[in-house]
C-alpha cells in the first residue's frame, strides 16, 4: 500500500462528499494517517467514520496489516494544500513571513504562486505627529512565507 494506491481507491468518493485530503502518511510500521478537510464548514465525526469505512472496504486487513487514523486538519496547524487556502479566502489568517515578521490579515486570494492579503497597520503619516490606522494590501510568493494558519479569536 502506498499514497497513490490510497488516492486511487478513495479520493474520488471523498471529493464527491465535499472533502479533500490535506495529508496522507504511511509509517514504516504501516500506520496510515489520513488528514482531511471539508470544502465548506467543518469535518464531522460522521465524515471521519465514513472515510474509515470507505478505506477498510478498499484495503483488506487480511492482506495488509495496517492501523488507520482519520482526522481533520487542526485549527492551529499551518495550511498544507491549496484547498485550505481556497477555503480560507475572506477569513482572518496568521501569516509568518521569512525574516521574522508576523501578522494577522484577511486572506484575499491564493493561487499556485502565493497569496494576497489585507490588514490594518498603525502608522505615522509623513508630516504628522499622530499615528493613524492605514489599510494595507500585500501579495507574497510562497517562497517568502514560512506558514499561514487560521486566526482563532476568543470572545
Amino acid at each position: 500500500m502506498n499514497i497513490t494506491d490510497i488516492k486511487d481507491a478513495i479520493e474520488q468518493e471523498i471529493v464527491a462528499r465535499g472533502l479533500f485530503f490535506v495529508e496522507i502518511s504511511i509509517s514504516t510500521e504501516n500506520d496510515v494517517c489520513l488528514t482531511v478537510e471539508a470544502e465548506k464548514g467543518s469535518i464531522t465525526l460522521d465524515d471521519c467514520t465514513w472515510i474509515s469505512r470507505l478505506f477498510e472496504e478498499a484495503f483488506d486487513r487480511e492482506k495488509e496489516d495496517y492501523s488507520l487514523t482519520v482526522s481533520s486538519a487542526g485549527l492551529d496547524q499551518a495550511f498544507k494544500v491549496a484547498g485550505q487556502y481556497q477555503k480560507a479566502i475572506g477569513s482572518k489568517v496568521e501569516i509568518s513571513i521569512k525574516g521574522g515578521r508576523k501578522l494577522t490579515a484577511t486572506l484575499d486570494s491564493a493561487d499556485e504562486n502565493g497569496i494576497s492579503f489585507s490588514y490594518t497597520s498603525l502608522e505615522k503619516p509623513e508630516g504628522s505627529k499622530k499615528k493613524v490606522m492605514v489599510e494595507k494590501n500585500e501579495t507574497l510568493p510562497f517562497s517568502q512565507i514560512n506558514a499561514v494558519k487560521p486566526h482563532i479569536e476568543f470572545e
